[in-house]
């Protein structure tokens, strides 16, 4: 520990975050060690530790707890408020005549500030005050560098005596080892819904601000789209229309086109993976499928843009139909490739999962095993294929990528797969993507088609329960 307190006071800019973890896990490795033995040691040797109320693992764990617990959250708070503390102590220091400009102005020079400190590029040739200002804020992170290691690791040191000096063979330690990890555990799950209601706020919040320039009539029933507003009374081809329904078809269209690919192929996949391919065949299939997974969305948006779009164009000329070089069909065919393994590899989990029981008995009745897969398998494991069925719909109705390059940007309302159509995610991108002012018509535009993309999902989620619930008590 002194060395570490020595290191930190010779070089305090060197102490980054992950140097006080690493000396915060050897920290807590040695406290695990100090509380068993100390456990033993007040039981009267190993021979008495009958004495002791748990085992002696948990003593030590409860002082390393004691010695990770408070220093982490001394860590992650300090993590949260260290920037925006330099920052005011940074402007303080300014001249009067920098402090007195505007926020934006402002922001710009402690950017400058910023990146000086840093070594990179500013915006402009420094003066002295930025000069004499990035010199003070280099030194305050060194200050602040310094004080964190030594604050963190005297936390976790101080916190590993107290539990240490607490250890007596009466105390409880495995109810208050499971106390604090219950506590840990309902902290993680609260994190998790606290930053889904978080996601969700953000974008209803926004989405009102939407709501308020353009009616939610419009938004949801109008058949046009065309988020360019005016900026002068007489600009031209700025008509301003917010209508999501053109963006709604043509998501549906490209999610139906995928779902009648990834569906059949991924279902009789899945039946022939797990009852008929033989246990070799199987070890090598099922991840060949899966790789599918893993390849990334501008790989496949290639593969539409430079293959499949011109194939289906081609085909469709041979027949006398007009096709776009854009087209619905395109993006949609190649979606359900890439939404295979998720029908196939969770219907195959799904069907291993029926009991074998059950296909003793169909047997046993003389049924067939293609009789015994229609009849008794697959009603049994539908529950679990719908699951996969609509997480695949999810994961096409949230596809960007393949639709930019293959189905283009154009928002028409249109059923026919041989033309180019848009999604409401690809619109999200476009209406974010550039310089504009934030709180434009265009811009909150954005916001409400994620609320109403996050709507659509979370019907599929709902919708996905229900068919799990009904048909589960049917079966087991």
């Amino acid at each position: 520990m002194a060395a570490a307190i020595s290191g930190l006071q010779s070089d305090g800019k060197s102490m980054h975050t992950s140097v006080i973890l690493i000396v915060l896990l050897m920290l807590m490795a040695v406290a695990y060690q100090l509380g068993k033995r100390r456990a033993l040691h007040t039981a009267g040797g190993t021979h008495a530790i009958h004495k002791l109320h748990s085992l002696s693992s948990y003593y030590g764990l409860y002082v390393m707890l004691w010695a990770a617990l408070p220093s982490l959250l001394a860590l992650l708070l300090w993590g949260l408020f260290q920037e925006p503390i330099l920052t005011k102590l940074v402007v303080s220091g300014l001249p009067p005549e920098m402090r007195s400009l505007s926020d934006a102005e402002l922001g710009l020079v402690i950017n400058d500030v910023r990146n000086l400190a840093a070594g990179n590029i500013t915006s402009s040739e420094p003066g002295p005050a930025v000069q004499a200002a990035a010199a003070h804020l280099k030194s305050l992170h060194g200050m602040a560098a310094l004080a964190k290691g030594v604050v963190i690791l005297a936390l976790s040191v101080m916190g590993a005596i107290l539990a240490w000096r607490t250890i007596a063979p009466q105390m409880r330690a495995r109810n208050k080892v499971e106390w604090i990890v219950r506590g840990l555990l309902i902290l993680s799950a609260s994190v998790a819904i606290l930053t889904t209601i978080g996601i969700v706020m953000s974008v209803l919040f926004e989405s009102l601000r939407f709501f308020q320039k353009i009616p939610v009539t419009d938004f949801l029933f109008g058949l046009e789209w065309s988020p360019q507003i005016a900026i002068r009374s007489d600009q031209v081809g700025a008509s301003g229309a917010f209508g999501a329904i053109p963006l709604l078809a043509g998501t549906l269209l490209i999610s139906a086109i995928a779902l009648m690919v990834a569906v059949p192929v991924g279902f009789m996949s899945a039946i022939y993976l797990s009852e008929y391919a033989t246990p070799r065949l199987r070890a090598f299939a099922k991840p060949v499928i899966e790789v599918l997974a893993g390849i990334p969305t501008v790989v496949y948006g290639f593969f539409a843009a430079l293959t499949v779009a011109p194939a289906v164009r081609g085909f469709g000329e041979s027949l006398g139909l007009d096709v776009s070089s854009e087209s619905a069909l395109a993006a949609g065919l190649v979606m359900g490739i890439m939404i295979i393994p998720f029908v196939s590899s969770l219907s195959d989990d799904v069907i291993n999962a029926v009991p074998q029981a059950m296909r003793d008995a169909s047997y046993g009745l003389g049924a067939t095993q293609s009789e015994t897969i229609r009849q008794v398998i697959v009603p049994a494991a539908l529950p679990g294929i719908m699951g996969g069925v609509l997480l695949a719909a999810s994961r096409a109705i949230g596809e960007t990528m393949i639709v930019v390059m293959a189905a283009g940007l154009s928002a028409n309302l249109t059923a026919n797969p041989l033309e180019a159509v848009t999604t409401v995610t690809v619109q999200i991108v476009t209406l974010l993507v550039g310089d504009q002012e934030f709180d434009s018509a265009k811009t909150l535009a954005a916001f409400a088609l994620g609320l109403l993309l996050f709507a659509i999902t979370l019907g599929l989620n709902i919708l996905a329960l229900h068919i799990v619930r009904k048909y589960r008590e049917q079966y087991e």
